[in-house]
């Protein structure tokens, strides 16, 4: 008696990158607290030292703290994760997370125009956010 033919369906899975999940969560906690100009960039191939870095602006300093906190918070609900490092302070108007895979420039609107990382990183791929 011959076998059986089993059906199968083909289904498409999702490849998910972690580290670039981590990126659009760190995006997405900047997001609700109004940060603007949100930008990840795709750092592999070209650095050494991390994965994606997430840009975001915001235009006070209490803004830069509450941008800084959220996704700190976001990223601590979601995945249990803690950054590595974090440096700056709102004052200083700019802020850095750092997870390893995945560094965060939190950026006042004017200090983020003088380091101009999109500009020495051009060579990294966009992935530009919806506001």
């Amino acid at each position: 008696m011959p076998k059986p033919k089993l059906k199968t369906a083909a289904k498409a899975v999702e490849v998910v990158d972690p580290e670039e999940s981590l990126a659009r969560l760190c995006a997405d906690g900047a997001l609700d607290k109004k940060a603007e100009n949100i930008v990840i960039l795709d750092m592999r191939g070209i650095s050494s030292f991390t994965d994606f870095f997430v840009i975001v602006s915001g235009s006070s300093d209490p803004q830069l703290k509450a941008i800084a906190s959220s996704i700190r918070g976001r990223v601590r609900d979601v995945t249990g994760q803690r950054p590595i490092a974090e440096d700056g302070f709102p004052g200083s108007q700019w802020v850095i997370i750092d997870y390893g895979s995945v560094i965060v420039h939190v950026f006042h609107t004017e200090k983020r125009d003088v380091y101009a990382l999109e500009s020495l990183w051009s060579d990294a791929r966009r992935i530009v956010i919806a506001e």
